[in-house]
This record gives C-alpha cells, sequence and structure tokens, in this order.
C-alpha cells in the first residue's frame, strides 16, 4: 500500500524581478504543486482597466475572477512596466484585494487533486494569504540585478525601453509595495531569507530544494 504524500504548501513574498517566479515555477514542478503568481492576478486587472480605458466594473471583474483560468496569467502583455505601476495602485483597492484574496486562498488550500499542494508567490502570501503555510520564503537581489533582469527580460519580448527607465521603475514599485497601508511587502519573522543577487537559478532552487526535502523527509 503506497503512502500518501504529505499536502505541501509553500508560501513566497519578493520585491518585483527578484526572481522568485522562476524560482516558484521550478518548486511546484519538482514537487508537483499548483503554482500561482498573485501578483499576475492584479496585472490581469490593470491590463483589463487599461483597455477599458480605467473604467472596471466590478460585477464584470468578480465574475471574470471566479471563472479565471490560470493559463490566462501567462499573457505576455502582463510583463510591461505600464500594467506593472498600474496593478501597483489596483492592489491599493480594498474591494478587488477582498476578491483576490478569496481566489489566492482558494488556490493555496483547494488545488486540483492531481497536486500535492501549492506554491504561492507575491507580496504578502507569508502573513496574508497562508499564514500557516509549511515553507515561508523571503526572495530577494540587488536593485540593480534586478533592473537588469527585468531589463533582458523585456528585450527579449522586442520592447522598446532603456535600462534606466526599467531602474526607474522598479524602485518606484519598491517604494508602493514596501509603503502601501494595506498588506505591504514584508519579511516575517519565520520567512527563510534567500537572496538572488549572485545565484544562478539551479543554485537557488537546490538551496529551496534541501530546505524542504530536509523536512517533509523527516
Amino acid at each position: 500500500m503506497n503512502k500518501k504524500k504529505k499536502f505541501i504548501k509553500v508560501a513566497i513574498d519578493s520585491p518585483a524581478a527578484a526572481g522568485a517566479g522562476t524560482l516558484a515555477k521550478s518548486i511546484s514542478k519538482y514537487y508537483n504543486l499548483l503554482y500561482l503568481d498573485t501578483g499576475k492576478i492584479y496585472r490581469l486587472i490593470a491590463l483589463i482597466k487599461i483597455r477599458k480605458k480605467n473604467k472596471l466594473n466590478f460585477k464584470f471583474l468578480k465574475k471574470k475572477i471566479k471563472k479565471l483560468n490560470l493559463k490566462n496569467l501567462q499573457n505576455k502583455e502582463l510583463l510591461s512596466d505600464e500594467v506593472g505601476n498600474e496593478a501597483s495602485k489596483i492592489s491599493k483597492n480594498k474591494n478587488i484585494r477582498k476578491l483576490v484574496h478569496s481566489f489566492q486562498v482558494n488556490c493555496a488550500y483547494n488545488p486540483p487533486k492531481k497536486f500535492d499542494g501549492s506554491c504561492l508567490d507575491g507580496r504578502d502570501i507569508t502573513y496574508k494569504i497562508v499564514p500557516d503555510a509549511d515553507f515561508k520564503f523571503f526572495v530577494t537581489a540587488n536593485i540593480r540585478v534586478r533592473a537588469k533582469r527585468r531589463f533582458s527580460e523585456l528585450k527579449k519580448l522586442k520592447k522598446k525601453i532603456s535600462y534606466s527607465t526599467v531602474l526607474k521603475s522598479i524602485i518606484k514599485r519598491d517604494k508602493s509595495d514596501y509603503n502601501r497601508r494595506i498588506s505591504p511587502l514584508k519579511k516575517t519573522k519565520d520567512s527563510i531569507l534567500i537572496n538572488t543577487s549572485n545565484l544562478t537559478k539551479r543554485a537557488c532552487f537546490l538551496k529551496i530544494k534541501k530546505i524542504i526535502d530536509r523536512k517533509i523527509k523527516n
């Protein structure tokens, strides 16, 4: 008789372009966890707002989130600085946060049965969305390193933008994320700090894998 695998909940908080998304995807794939980039939900709402020229119908938005297919979060348009900055503003809206919060919690605690748990990354995951997560990480990196990563990412998408513009955008996002009144970005005492500035993607993954394996194998 096969022993049932333990249900794992992984929570990751990080500032923009720190590499948390890539890391979370690798962790999710390896441990068969449902992955949710929570920031992408706000970016999707921001994109809807931009397309509708700043007019958001809350009832329409509620239906959109309720029926949200996670594949929609792979839209490359969501990576633009315009969408990112708008998403940072939208995330301060109490009604929208309540709507998104409900969706995030459901993903964290009730993923489809084919998964062995969940892995969420964002800004307030470790203390607001999944406070009882089995593993909590705060992923960060030097601000210039983060700006270079985002710049390279946007260049690959053939976006015409300068490094200095991206750096200014990252600085602006950090100020907004760390200082917002509702659910600000912060490292909790029980979160493990992972600085990715001088680590390869593989090295970051192995570092977290070692931490997770040590606990689930005991």
